[in-house]
């Protein structure tokens, strides 16, 4: 029995491809039941916005490429076929694990992936379709992942210019109980709200050209203030913090225009710059921009990096201690018959000494305790040397010969 993988991700396949195999939890229930159909009674689905990936085990070369052109049918997709990642053995083991700690994310590190991996888990398992190795295997992952997390924090070296910006303004003034306007609307406003929010901001008011599109935040912040645009100016005055992030080509607060009044701390996100320039100069604003936050994201992104590289020999120990438990239960069942076999011998003993002795029940403990004792001291060399043979088809010679011997 071998783990294998096939699958396409946003490294070997455009949006245009990905979108067409992405799951359901319908689907999957549909395809891990074609897949039982060819035999193959373990897998697991991972489907998200970046990958459509299915994790399995096999016993033949021909299985495998029946899970793989099961994929290709399922999806009914022209060319699909181009796009197919495959992997086995070892090197899908540690593909996965590298999966679960964040490294083979689009953003290296990030935690999101570890919950999608432990939900395509949960799902499979309770369709029943991980059992003992595949559980086995993908907790193992999920387990490396966690220490990764706890030990080396990859994920809090942020590499996202909205979370920077947001953390270094509430370095320069602290966002808790302050006011805020939020000029923008886009996926960049909607990060800096949703860390604005964390920060404790006291009130928060946004506008945007498009009012509609501002009045849509309010689905996933209920507690904002839309304001006009025109009044931008208006409000700035009123408020201690401005964050803008708009896709507008030119400046939306210019220096002619607004004197504040009183301190002010603009974050500006956007490129082209929304804020003047000038404002960085003026006594009662403080200017941050993209240029003063560019070089604390490229730093976070190379301690990543170096953190990833550190991540995967923590990843090459756990890989081998699974590749060696994988190895071992290939003769579990072997090893299962000896010790039952054993036991049937301890209990035909133990019931004609009892007969023949008419032993007191203390003394009943003590027999059978030796024998059991006895039996398994007896059996105990032949498993580890079994568990230890490094050849599939020497394991396989020694299960025959057992099972000839034993008559199991």
């Amino acid at each position: 029995m071998q783990f294998g993988y096939i699958g396409i991700n946003y490294k070997n396949a455009p949006l245009s491809i990905r979108e067409k195999v992405a799951f359901t939890d319908n689907s999957k229930i549909d395809f891990l039941q074609e897949l039982e159909k060819i035999g193959v009674d373990q897998s697991m689905v991972l489907s998200t916005c970046n990958r459509s990936e299915i994790f399995f085990l096999f016993e033949s070369e021909s299985d495998y490429e029946s899970v793989k052109k099961t994929y290709c049918q399922f999806f009914n997709a022209e060319d699909l076929e181009n796009y197919i990642e495959k992997l086995k053995g070892k090197e899908a083991i540690e593909y996965v694990y590298r999966i679960a700690a964040g490294i083979e994310s689009l953003v290296l590190g990030e935690d999101q992936i570890l919950g999608q991996v432990k939900d395509a888990l949960d799902f499979s398992r309770t369709l029943g379709y991980s059992k003992k190795e595949l559980n086995k295997i993908i907790r193992d992952s999920i387990t490396c992942a966690k220490k990764i997390k706890t030990e080396l924090k990859i994920s809090e070296k942020p590499v996202s210019v909205g979370y920077v910006g947001i953390k270094k303004l509430n370095e320069v003034s602290p966002i808790k109980d302050k006011k805020v306007l939020v000029i923008g609307s886009g996926k960049t406003a909607q990060i800096a709200l949703t860390y604005i929010y964390e920060y404790g901001a006291k009130e928060i008011y946004v506008c945007n050209r498009t009012i509609a599109h501002a009045r849509a935040l309010m689905k996933l912040f209920p507690e904002i203030k839309i304001v006009d645009f025109d009044d931008r100016y208006d409000y700035l005055n009123k408020c201690d913090i401005a964050v803008s992030a708009t896709s507008s080509p030119h400046l939306i607060i210019r220096k002619e225009d607004f004197i504040p009044k009183k301190k002010i701390v603009f974050l500006d996100l956007a490129a082209p710059r929304d804020v003047d320039q000038n404002f960085a100069n003026e006594e009662n604003s403080i200017l941050i921009n993209i240029d003063t936050l560019q070089h604390i994201v490229e730093e976070n992104k190379k301690e990543r990096k170096r953190l990833v590289d550190e991540s995967m020999y923590m990843i090459k120990d756990s890989v081998e201690e699974t590749l060696e438990w994988i190895f071992a239960s290939r003769v579990d069942g072997t090893i299962e018959s000896l010790q039952q076999r054993s036991n049937e011998i301890v209990e035909d003993s133990f019931d004609y000494l009892n007969r023949k002795l008419n032993l007191t029940q203390r003394d009943q403990k003590i027999v059978k305790k030796i024998l059991k004792a006895s039996l398994k001291r007896l059996i105990r060399e032949p498993i580890v040397e079994l568990k230890q043979i490094d050849s599939k088809e020497k394991q396989d010679e020694y299960n025959k010969v057992l099972c000839d011997l034993f008559k199991f």
